[in-house]
């Protein structure tokens, strides 16, 4: 054993990007919310960005781990500590066996993501570890974590040379978490199919209002609250595939948005869809918040999404050589 639950979180699961192939079949890709967090906590610790992570809501689960690693905490903060003493974000922490890591405050975010080095041993259901509760496999035994359970690393590492009366080491390189076009407080969308049936002041009122996150949200969808919206027909509609990010609207006016483990098909209005590169913003929202959407292009989408995967890869390059070139010392 090599990371042990010894208190339970509300809802803790192993997650990476998620399986794809299958939607045909109705089997959703799933994996994290923020993937934009989990690719830099991976990339602090030196793995794969499609390593699997722990994906933690708050209250979050406690752990015992009982074997020297490095680790890495990112997305949500949830104010976490190492043996009581409080360790940061974002950088990589070298951790030392029997230590208990915790986390004891909800800061900011609705995720936080924990990546270990060599990653998890984890259950791999059709190309992947990200857990599917809903057909009960993936991750750790197709649920979520219960006290007691027992994950083992893949691999084991020596790093008592690096200890001396600390128990765990906060490396002094912290990720740059800030890409270009994330600094826009509006959620970008390009339209959807049926964006048309909006009638004309539903279409304003989408682009111009605030839309504020339902407590009725999961990982499924994020029902939210604004102006009812209204349609120059009825809703008679085939059932169509939908995506990460998808916006339906629902019979009584209001909005659903697609997440992470979204339907493969449905037959609502699909008004719009959330760019990838803005997804992780969604992922953090909790309910509350208040989201204002912007009209763009696809060629804006994909030119984003580039910068953003840009930054992850020069992330990578830089993390790695300081990593390497610290355990080689």
């Amino acid at each position: 054993m090599s990371l042990k639950v010894i208190k339970a979180g509300i809802l803790d699961t192993i997650q990476d990007m998620g399986r794809y192939k299958y939607q045909y079949l109705g089997i959703n890709p799933g994996g994290v919310m923020d993937r934009f967090a989990a690719s830099i906590v991976n990339i602090l610790v030196g793995n794969s960005m499609n390593e699997a992570v722990l994906e933690m809501h708050f209250p979050a689960a406690a752990f015992l781990i009982e074997q020297p690693t490095i680790i890495a905490i990112g997305g949500a903060d949830f104010f976490s500590t190492i043996n009581g003493e409080p360790v940061p974000l974002w950088h990589p922490i070298l951790i030392n066996k029997n230590s208990v890591l915790q986390f004891e405050q909800l800061r900011s975010g609705a995720r936080c993501y924990l990546a270990v080095k060599n990653g998890l041993q984890a259950d791999k259901w059709l190309g992947s570890y990200s857990t599917h509760l809903k057909a009960n496999t993936g991750g750790y035994k197709g649920r979520a974590l219960r006290k007691d359970d027992a994950i083992n690393f893949k691999r084991q590492s020596n790093y008592s040379r690096f200890f001396s009366e600390k128990d765990s080491i906060v490396l002094p390189w912290q990720a740059d978490i800030k890409w270009t076009g994330d600094q826009n407080d509006k959620i970008f969308i390009i339209a959807g199919n049926e964006w048309k049936m909006l009638d004309n002041a539903s279409q304003y009122h989408f682009l111009n209002q605030p839309f504020t996150v339902s407590p009725v949200s999961d990982k499924m969808g994020y029902r939210m609250r604004g102006a009812n919206l209204t349609t120059n027909n009825g809703f008679e509609l085939i059932s169509s595939a939908v995506s990460f990010g998808t916006i339906q609207l629902l019979p009584d006016g209001q909005l659903i948005i697609l997440m992470a483990d979204h339907q493969t098909a449905g037959g609502y209005p699909r008004i719009a869809h959330v760019i990838t590169a803005h997804l992780p913003v969604l992922a953090q929202s909790r309910a509350g918040a208040k989201i204002n959407f912007s009209m763009t292009d696809i060629e804006t989408a994909e030119k984003l999404l580039m910068l953003q995967q840009q930054h992850l890869l020069q992330l990578q390059n830089a993390c790695t050589f300081r990593l390497e070139e610290f355990l080689n010392q």
